[in-house]
């Protein structure tokens, strides 16, 4: 299937847009998150495979990344870790609260099907996902990737727990990780499990994986994101109008 990639700029955030190049009409739709330092481009492999798949993918670059970085964002990077974590945790706070209207504009454009909205995103781009749970916007299903939903101050969404109920959340970590431990993913899920079927939500740790996964480690996630995505997404939600009804 030829796949179109796209740069622009909606709702005043740089967007990498990936998408069937003979789509027409509003695609459900995958809002991709990278890590930090990097920005969307990094991850067109991920965003092909998701338009293969039949979604709108949308690369965003997080704020103070990419084509708005930030002019001493790498000497925030190399800052002692409790620093850089602040600093990190402060951009994806950012991130997240643009989704709502990032959201929006995509579908009054006619180019996301609004009630088929996903997130996914890996290291800062996980932490972004947790925290876009709590925001007032219709998220389907979601999938944080070495992400943690327990942050060091602020208001850490895993105290929202919620927030969580209403989406269909894959939480995938690695065993080893010790930049982004998965002992706050794991028990979240633990609590989640308490009052949800599997089916709902979903966690994964990866044997032996560090942050910085192997080709193989990261094949586990490749698999299991876009199978969770177009189980949760993809199917129309259910109608009660007329089908001779416009929408």
């Amino acid at each position: 299937m030829p796949i179109r990639f796209k740069s622009r700029t909606t709702a005043g955030v740089p967007l990498l847009l990936a998408f069937p190049a003979t789509a027409e009409g509003a695609l459900p739709a995958v809002l991709w998150f990278h890590g930090f330092g990097v920005d969307s481009t990094v991850h067109r492999p991920e965003l092909q495979a998701l338009a293969e798949a039949g979604f709108l993918a949308v690369g965003v670059d997080a704020a103070g990344h990419g084509r708005r970085r930030l002019p001493d964002l790498q000497e925030r990077i190399d800052q002692p870790h409790e620093q850089a974590l602040r600093t990190m945790i402060a951009l994806a706070e950012q991130t997240a609260a643009e989704i709502p209207s990032l959201v929006r504009a995509l579908a009054d454009e006619g180019m996301a099907d609004p009630d088929r909205v996903a997130l996914a995103g890996v290291s800062m781009g996980g932490y972004v996902v947790y925290r876009a749970l709590l925001e007032p916007v219709k998220v389907r299903a979601a999938v944080s990737i070495l992400g943690s939903p327990e942050w060091p101050e602020g208001d850490s969404p895993h105290r929202h727990l919620d927030a969580f109920r209403r989406t269909a959340l894959l939480s995938i970590t690695g065993e080893r990780d010790e930049n982004v431990p998965p002992d706050a993913a794991r028990e979240l899920h633990r609590r989640l499990a308490e009052q949800n079927p599997p089916s709902v939500h979903r966690y994964v740790e990866i044997p032996g994986a560090p942050h910085l996964m192997d080709g193989a480690q990261w094949a586990t996630v490749t698999d299991e994101m876009p199978r969770w995505l177009k189980t949760h997404v993809l199917p129309r939600p259910a109608c009660t109008l007329n089908p001779t009804e416009p929408r």
